[in-house]
Protein backbone atom coordinates (compact mmCIF):
# COMPACT_ATOMS: atom_id res chain seq x y z
CA UNK A 1 0.00 0.00 0.00
CA UNK A 2 2.89 2.02 0.68
CA UNK A 3 4.43 1.70 -2.28
CA UNK A 4 1.23 2.29 -4.42
CA UNK A 5 0.94 6.05 -2.34
CA UNK A 6 4.50 6.60 -3.08
CA UNK A 7 3.84 6.08 -6.89
CA UNK A 8 0.68 8.39 -7.03
CA UNK A 9 3.18 10.90 -5.24
CA UNK A 10 5.66 10.67 -7.93
CA UNK A 11 4.50 9.69 -11.15
CA UNK A 12 3.04 12.60 -13.17
CA UNK A 13 0.06 10.11 -14.70
CA UNK A 14 -1.16 9.66 -10.94
CA UNK A 15 -2.87 11.70 -8.80
CA UNK A 16 -3.88 10.30 -5.33
CA UNK A 17 -6.59 7.67 -5.05
CA UNK A 18 -5.69 6.89 -8.65
CA UNK A 19 -5.11 3.37 -8.21
CA UNK A 20 -7.73 2.88 -5.68
CA UNK A 21 -10.23 4.29 -8.36
CA UNK A 22 -9.33 1.83 -10.95
CA UNK A 23 -9.75 -1.02 -9.03
CA UNK A 24 -12.48 0.13 -7.83
CA UNK A 25 -13.98 0.51 -11.43
CA UNK A 26 -12.38 -2.55 -12.66
CA UNK A 27 -13.77 -4.78 -10.00
CA UNK A 28 -17.38 -3.41 -10.47
CA UNK A 29 -17.38 -4.05 -14.29
CA UNK A 30 -16.15 -7.22 -13.99
CA UNK A 31 -19.16 -8.16 -11.49
CA UNK A 32 -21.55 -6.77 -13.80
CA UNK A 33 -23.53 -10.10 -14.75
CA UNK A 34 -23.72 -8.98 -18.31
CA UNK A 35 -19.88 -8.38 -18.95
CA UNK A 36 -19.37 -8.60 -22.39
CA UNK A 37 -15.96 -7.45 -22.97
CA UNK A 38 -15.89 -7.36 -26.66
CA UNK A 39 -19.13 -6.24 -26.84
CA UNK A 40 -18.17 -3.15 -25.14
CA UNK A 41 -15.08 -2.15 -26.21
CA UNK A 42 -16.24 -2.52 -29.82
CA UNK A 43 -19.40 -0.92 -30.03
CA UNK A 44 -18.66 1.64 -27.07
CA UNK A 45 -20.66 2.15 -23.54
CA UNK A 46 -21.86 6.22 -23.48
CA UNK A 47 -22.75 5.67 -19.76
CA UNK A 48 -19.15 5.35 -18.93
CA UNK A 49 -18.71 8.54 -19.25
CA UNK A 50 -19.88 9.04 -15.68
CA UNK A 51 -17.66 6.79 -14.15
CA UNK A 52 -14.76 6.20 -16.18
CA UNK A 53 -13.92 3.39 -18.64
CA UNK A 54 -13.43 -0.09 -16.97
CA UNK A 55 -10.46 -0.73 -19.85
CA UNK A 56 -8.39 2.93 -19.23
CA UNK A 57 -8.61 1.64 -15.22
CA UNK A 58 -7.51 -2.17 -16.59
CA UNK A 59 -4.56 -0.24 -18.51
CA UNK A 60 -3.56 2.05 -15.79
CA UNK A 61 -3.68 -0.46 -13.45
CA UNK A 62 -1.26 -2.72 -16.01
CA UNK A 63 0.88 0.24 -15.90
CA UNK A 64 1.04 0.72 -12.49
CA UNK A 65 2.17 -2.93 -11.78
CA UNK A 66 4.95 -2.60 -13.95
CA UNK A 67 6.01 0.41 -12.07
CA UNK A 68 6.22 -1.54 -8.72
CA UNK A 69 8.69 -3.22 -7.06
CA UNK A 70 8.31 -7.26 -7.94
CA UNK A 71 7.27 -8.22 -4.51
CA UNK A 72 4.29 -5.49 -4.67
CA UNK A 73 3.28 -5.48 -8.11
CA UNK A 74 3.28 -9.77 -7.50
CA UNK A 75 0.94 -9.26 -4.73
CA UNK A 76 -1.29 -6.67 -6.87
CA UNK A 77 -1.18 -8.64 -9.86
CA UNK A 78 -3.11 -11.95 -7.80
CA UNK A 79 -5.47 -9.51 -7.20
CA UNK A 80 -5.74 -8.31 -10.66
CA UNK A 81 -5.56 -11.76 -12.18
CA UNK A 82 -8.75 -13.31 -9.80
CA UNK A 83 -10.74 -10.37 -11.28
CA UNK A 84 -9.61 -10.84 -14.56
CA UNK A 85 -10.62 -14.73 -14.29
Amino acid sequence: MSEIVRLERTRNYLRPGDVGAAMRRWKDYVHRPERELRDDYEYGNVHWECCGDPFEARALLSTVMRAMSPRHARELRRIVTRLDE
